[in-house]
This record gives C-alpha cells, structure tokens and sequence, in this order.
C-alpha cells in the first residue's frame, strides 16, 4: 500500500521548529473552546425554553444534514482547494452565531432558532471537517505526522476541556447571546489565520471532475480495491463503537446502581479526559517504528477496562477509564497518522468522510443496543459482551500482515505493500 509522491511547494521546517503548524494547532484548541462553550449554552438554553423532548431534538438536529451531507464533503475536499472551502464554511458559521447573538439580544431565545442554527451547523461540519482532514497531509512531511497529529489532538482536547468548564459559567452570566459571541470571535480567528496565513507546504492531486453522485461512487470503488486502505477505514470507523456505549451509558447504569451518585460519572470523564490527553501527548516525546501495529496493540487494552467497568468497584471503574482514554489517546494519533500519511491522497477527503458516516451511523445504535441488553439482562452482560467484541477486532486487525508492517518512516517516503 502506497500513495503517490506530493508534490513539494515549499520546504516544511522540522516540526519542533515549524511556528506555522503550532499556530494552527493553537488555533485549533481555540476553536474547540469555543465549540465546547456552544454546545453547552445550546443545550442549557434548549432545556430551559421546551421541553425535553424537544431539546433532545435541538440538540441532535445537527447530526441529520451533517450524515446526508458528509460523502458530498468529502467528494469537494478532494477536488476543490480545502483552504478555500474550511474559510467559506466557517465564515457561514460565525455569520450564524452572530446572527443569534443578535436574536436573543433583541428577544428570548426560542425552539424556532435554536434549530434553525444546530441544523446550520451539522451542515457546515459535513463540509468543512473532510477538507481540515486533508490540510494535516499538505503541511508537514509524512514522517512528522505522527507528532503533528499527537500536538493536534492535544491542543483539541484541552481546548474543549477548557470551553466546557467555562461554558456553564459564560451562558450563567451572559446568556446564550454571550456565549454564540465567544463562539463567533473563536471561529473569526480561525477564518482569518486560514485565510492570511495557513499556507500548505504539500499539493494533493486533485480528483477529476465529474458528477458528484459518480465522485462518491469512486470513493466506494477505491475502497473495495485497496484492502489496507478499506481496512483502516472501518477500523477508524468501528474502534469507539464498544467503549463510547460503555463510557456514555454503562457508566451512568453503574453509578445509578451502586449508588455513587451523579458525580462519579463527571469523575470517571475527568479521568478518561486526562488519559486520552497523556497518550496523546506521549507521541510528541516518542512513536513507535510501526505506527499501525502500536496503535491496534492501544486499542486491545480496552477490552478488559471495558469489562473491569462492568464488574469492578469504584477505583477500578476509574482505572478502565484511564486506560480507555490512554489507549484512545495514543491509538488514534497512531493510526489517524497512518491514515493520513498511506491513503491515496486524491481520495483522502472521501475516505475521510465514510469514516465518519460509518461513526455517526454505528455509535448510536451501538448505545441503543448496550442499552437494551442492560435492560434485558444483568447489568454486567452487555460490558462483558463489547469488551470481548472489541478485543476480537482487535486480535482480526492484528493478523493482517500488511497493517502490522506499516510504517511512516520506510526509506523511500511511503508505505511499503507486503501483500
């Protein structure tokens, strides 16, 4: 498996040098601030003015245009300029939050807009987030990614640490027209560093013109005749679809049915949040030769935290909860690298978005069905179940040769096909 050489606009420094990849990581934990800081105002406000019904609604509208619309993304990802399409769509954003930034100013804030800009927003991501997931191939060399994508994922997720602790706050005091301002100046910041000075060092091939229903049947077709590409892309796909139900839900039956109360849930998520932050950051200290194999072998921890959750008592239920963090945390830099730096990158924003279809589609009925088996069985039955499902994965993953070989640091500058 191999991509084809990019062709160099400009020599990238080394990453502990590059001032222009920090600052974009930088921007990046900004913008998740700012995100995290919206979701939470969104959701309080939606709780307050309907009723839970209806705010459950609010609060997952956006995940309806984002689904549809994803697999048309990713086709413009890999045809247009990705710069041009991430300042387009987040400039659609801010223009949103500062439009109900006015609203609520002028008058309450109500179902009607809530809706209006959830929806907005899930069609927004379905087209800016295939092409941000080329830019990470367009400004550092293949062997750089790996740490680019572990300083990425940090910044990320401090960023939203940091907007969800001052989310609460911000909407308490200032109301939801405050915190889509927040959310606004984040985004506008973002737009103009894109637009003045993120420039990329690499150009990826472009995809040939042609209907866009045809585009994405060519991502499908690509997919069916690359057997490493397929598999990384339902693994990226599947590795959450056993512990987001087991973090989200089972946690929660848990703490109802030992009685430790609503806030051993917000520790155990403390807790994940902080594992995942240290896997990740390890990466920027030290990765392994083979990235891919590193990154499964991370992952197969998770199957008995999972079950240790399920059955075990309070500081064990913490302890899975480090370790599936830890093992997220450094897993998906690993292979979110080995995505990045393998994949054909004329296709790389349509095989981006099918793996986020397949995430969006799978974890919610993956939660429904956790739920249902918790229902009908002992509490500790569907814990047991998804941690064996997972470490099968894993062990299935593990026995391909070629995704054990990968690597990003092979002489000649791409993955080697050892099939």
């Amino acid at each position: 498996m191999s991509s084809p050489d990019l062709e160099q606009l400009r020599e990238p420094p080394p990453f502990r040098r590059d001032r222009l990849a920090h600052a974009w990581i930088l921007m990046r934990g900004i913008a998740d601030a700012g995100d995290a800081i919206w979701t939470v105002a969104l959701a309080w406000t939606a709780v307050q003015v309907t009723t839970p019904a209806l705010a459950g609604l609010v609060i997952a509208a956006g995940a309806v245009p984002r689904a549809l619309a994803l697999l048309f993304g990713g086709v413009l990802a890999d045809r247009l300029n990705a710069r041009k399409i991430m300042v387009l769509f987040n400039s659609v954003r801010t223009a949103v939050l500062v439009a109900v930034a006015i609203w609520c100013v002028l008058t309450a804030p109500s179902v009607f807009v809530l809706l209006l800009a959830a929806l907005a927003f899930g069609l927004c991501d379905a087209f800016y987030e295939p092409a941000a997931s080329t830019i990470s191939r367009q400004m550092v060399t293949r062997a750089d990614l790996p740490t680019y994508g572990a300083a990425m994922q940090t910044s990320s997720r401090l960023g939203g640490m940091l907007g969800s602790a001052m989310g609460g706050v911000i909407v308490a005091q200032v109301g939801l027209a405050g915190s889509a301002s927040v959310n606004a100046v984040a985004f506008a910041l973002v737009v103009a560093f894109i637009a003045i000075w993120l420039r990329p060092r690499f150009a990826l091939p472009r995809a040939q013109r042609e209907p866009v229903l045809r585009g994405i049947l060519s991502g499908f077709r690509h997919l069916r005749d690359v057997p490493a590409t397929r598999t990384l892309v339902i693994a990226l796909a599947s590795l959450n679809l056993a512990a987001a139900p087991a973090m989200g839900i089972g946690v929660a039956l848990r703490a109802t049915a030992e009685g430790w109360g609503a806030e051993a849930v917000g520790v155990f998520g403390a807790f994940a949040g902080v594992g995942a932050t240290v896997g990740a950051a390890i990466v920027l200290k030290w990765r392994p030769r083979r990235e891919a194999f590193a990154g499964f072998w991370s992952f197969s921890t998770q199957g008995i935290a999972i079950i240790a959750i399920g059955l075990g008592p309070f500081w064990l239920v913490i302890a899975g909860g480090v370790v599936i963090g830890f093992g997220a945390g450094f897993g998906s830099v690993l292979l979110g690298a080995t995505f990045a730096g393998t994949t054909d990158p004329s296709y790389l924003g349509r095989m981006g978005s099918i793996i986020k279809v397949g995430d969006d589609s799978l974890r919610p009925l993956t939660m429904a069905l956790f739920g249902v088996l918790a229902s009908a069985t002992a509490l500790w039955v569907p814990f047991l179940i998804y941690g064996v499902a997972i470490t099968a994965l894993i062990a299935a993953l593990l026995s391909n040769k070629q995704l054990r070989t990968l690597s990003l640091r092979d002489a000649d500058g791409s993955a080697r096909d050892t099939s």
